[in-house]
């Protein structure tokens, strides 16, 4: 299942905080970050046993994801049964910065990895001026709440 953060603001959450605040919050995960001189651009998260979380961060001036950014706005803009759409199309059409959050379908815990993607989606949201989609389920903004549900 797919998650994904779409921040107003290109500037990277550094890779320390995002794992303190996982910490801080009684998450014990391990990061391994990758990136380049953009700040990083991937990374697995481990809980435990099982499959990683697996984390891409692409900024909307150096990677090719505007034409992407642009499905995703007009897709909003045809769900006209909620009040939200156009909100939410102009926020993505704002966007600077997209994290995709892959949640494995075999970890052993699927309730903890639940809630480690969204945990990590709601941080990001809320300190780079982003809402977050989580697939099947809807759009979130930074302080968690439902904003528009999927169906």
């Amino acid at each position: 299942m797919w998650h994904r953060v779409f921040c107003r603001s290109d500037r990277e959450v550094a890779p320390p905080t995002i794992l303190a605040h996982l910490h801080d919050t009684g998450r014990p995960v391990a990061g391994r970050f990758h990136g380049d001189d953009l700040g990083w651009t991937a990374a697995e998260l481990t809980l435990g046993t099982g499959t990683p979380v697996y984390l891409e961060r692409y900024v909307a001036t150096a990677d090719a994801i505007r034409d992407d950014l642009n499905s995703w706005a007009a897709w909003l803009e045809t769900l006209d049964y909620s009040p939200h759409n156009v909100r939410l199309m102009e926020h993505v059409i704002q966007t600077r910065q997209l994290v995709t959050v892959r949640k494995p379908l075999d970890h052993p815990n699927e309730v903890v990895v639940d809630d480690l993607c969204r945990t990590i989606c709601q941080f990001l949201a809320a300190t780079a001026d982003g809402v977050f989609q989580i697939d099947n389920d809807g759009w979130f903004g930074a302080d968690g709440e439902l904003i528009l549900k999927e169906y």
